[in-house]
């Protein structure tokens, strides 16, 4: 199965390391991006789409059809945000594409980077959480062939990354340690776009993929 991928994201830290890997992974024949302003990527197998209004895809609509799979790394920080605005910039975002590309391609493999202590109840104390919890929750109603939470914690970019943020950056230097202390929580970008790529060629047990699973996945 060779994979043909529509990457969201690109330009964040989560997105570019996913686009890396598809990149140079050779099950991956092709890879559509859509972004609000160019990444900055050139490659053979690599289209671009500048596209400014997620709500609205009607005017690329036709552009996203043949695709297998999504790898959706859009998203935003919480900080500072009110609920109804988070919401609509992580929940009615994600879910217009998502319900746009179940419609157009419904054999689709819809990967979702959510985030380490998601809650899938919805109903915590902790709003991003929440939000992101009915996020996954309702990916999972759409009619895609397989739909996947990943909820990846602290993330080892690869060298030379352009979009690392400053916080990672700042404790790149401590990876190997946190690796041997907190396995649950860290990984590498690298293994992400790994474990995504396995995800839609071989499938995984379950639909939610904790650190360790992300882990796991990857060295399949």
């Amino acid at each position: 199965m060779k994979i043909r991928a529509i990457v969201t994201g690109a330009t964040g830290m989560v997105g570019e390391g996913v686009l890396s890997e598809c990149l140079r992974n050779d099950a991956v024949e092709h890879v559509l991006v859509i972004n609000r302003k160019p990444c900055g990527v050139a490659h053979p197998k690599l289209k671009e789409i500048i596209h400014s209004d997620f709500y609205d895809l009607s005017a690329i609509r036709d552009q996203l059809k043949g695709y297998n799979a999504c790898y959706f790394c859009l998203g935003v920080s919480s900080v500072g945000m009110e609920e109804d605005e988070y919401k609509k910039l992580t929940y009615d975002l994600t879910m217009h594409v998502a319900e746009t590309l179940a419609g157009l391609n419904p054999e689709m493999v819809f990967c979702y980077v959510s985030g380490s202590a998601t809650d899938s109840t919805e109903k915590g104390s902790v709003m991003w959480a929440r939000v992101k919890g009915k996020t996954e929750n309702d990916l999972m109603k759409l009619p895609f062939r397989k739909v996947y939470a990943f909820r990846p914690g602290f993330m080892k970019a690869d060298e030379g990354a352009k979009n690392t943020l400053k916080y990672y950056k700042y404790l790149a230097w401590t990876y190997p340690v946190l690796r041997r202390l907190f396995p649950s929580f860290v990984s590498t970008l690298r293994e992400v776009g790994q474990a995504m790529i396995k995800a839609t060629t071989k499938g995984y047990g379950k639909n939610i993929l904790e650190v360790k699973d992300i882990v796991a996945l990857a060295k399949m």
